[in-house]
């Protein structure tokens, strides 16, 4: 849109507005002409300087690896020694012979949870101190899915009973068995002695 020019009465009916004005600023010297000032120029944003790089080359540390709960067998392996530990010693390399064993192999959870119960109390009542509880590898699930199952229902129930009233105050020491009396499907008790 072009600005037309002012026509000579609009000019001569400004210059009477003007006379008649009293300043706002009277302190400030009154020049003929207000000074324009130029039309600013827009400034370029400079330009960002992209350094080369690699992946990764800022990070502190190797990332966690995504295993959330520790097998039973590496609990168990963790757990402080409570027992003697030469005779613990012997004990995970199958040199003690456990005095009793306990199979579990194809019980489900319901049957085998009053049987472990009554075998190891009794078993402490006759004075035993190592016994041999099998449960199992248990199977290999076909359907693998998003959330990890721990194989076998037994291997991973039965140390979790032993660290629960009523065994525990029963049991000092539970370990995965040597390969000789069944490996990762078996489990060494050791028992309280009762005083």
């Amino acid at each position: 849109m072009t600005r037309r020019k002012l026509t000579a009465d609009e000019i001569e009916l400004w210059r009477k507005v003007a006379r008649q004005t009293e300043r706002l600023h009277p302190e400030l010297p009154q020049s003929v002409h207000p000074t324009i000032l130029p039309k600013p120029t827009p400034k370029k944003p400079p330009k960002p300087r992209i350094e080369p790089f690699q992946l990764g080359q800022n990070r502190s540390a190797p990332a966690p690896g995504h295993r959330l709960k520790p097998s039973v067998a590496e609990s168990l392996r963790a757990a402080p020694v409570q027992m003697d530990s030469k005779a613990f010693a012997r004990m995970k390399r199958g040199k003690l012979k456990p005095e009793g064993k306990l199979d579990l192999h194809g019980m489900r959870v319901d049957t085998a949870h009053p049987a472990l119960i009554r075998f190891i109390l009794s078993a402490q009542a006759s004075g035993k101190r190592l016994v041999l509880v099998v449960t199992g590898k248990g199977k290999h699930r076909d359907a693998p899915g998003p959330i990890p199952t721990p194989r076998g229902v037994l291997r991973n129930q039965v140390p979790q009973w032993l660290a629960l009233p009523p065994l525990a105050q029963a049991v000092l020491q539970v370990a995965p068995a040597h390969v000789s009396h069944g490996g990762e499907g078996a489990y060494y008790v050791y028992l309280r002695r009762i005083r």
